[in-house]
């Protein structure tokens, strides 16, 4: 039996975003706007996990100051960051939910100040960390998302 790898080559700086649920790594690329970045992006999806069953995997060969990591933490705060210089890994990141996060969804609320006011940033600040709850900073208006 032929066992079926994928290689993907080793990058010399950048970071590699793994544990992500399987399925999810575009959305994260579309969040992260990776594709308005001038890097080398690679998506692995559906890869195998001794812990998840399946993964999706994303490495990203550019300076980790370029992505926004409450945004990353936001979407799932289970991924872990591999930091990555001179091709090997410095560093290994555990996210954790931002207590605040800024224009990554909307109110829904059309009474809040942000539906009148367009130039307002969308902030929505996190509640109740056990139940992952965000609320409006404006109106309190509840992030019904997740």
């Amino acid at each position: 039996m032929i066992e079926h790898t994928l290689n993907i080559g080793r990058i010399s700086e950048g970071f590699v975003l793994d544990h992500i649920q399987a399925g999810k790594s575009m959305d994260i690329y579309k969040y992260l706007k990776l594709d308005k970045l001038d890097c080398c992006v690679a998506i692995i999806k559906n890869a195998r996990s001794n812990k998840m069953g399946k993964k999706d995997i994303i490495k990203i060969e550019c300076p980790i100051d370029i992505i926004d990591l409450d945004v990353l933490s936001f979407i799932d705060h289970n991924i872990t960051v591999n930091i990555i210089e001179r091709e090997e890994i410095v560093a290994k990141k555990q996210l954790k939910l931002p207590k605040e996060i800024k224009n990554v969804i909307k109110c829904r609320n059309p009474r809040c100040i942000t539906s009148i006011e367009q130039e307002l940033d969308q902030v929505f600040v996190l509640t109740d960390e056990e139940n992952e709850v965000y609320r409006c900073k404006y109106c309190e208006e509840k992030y019904h998302g997740k």
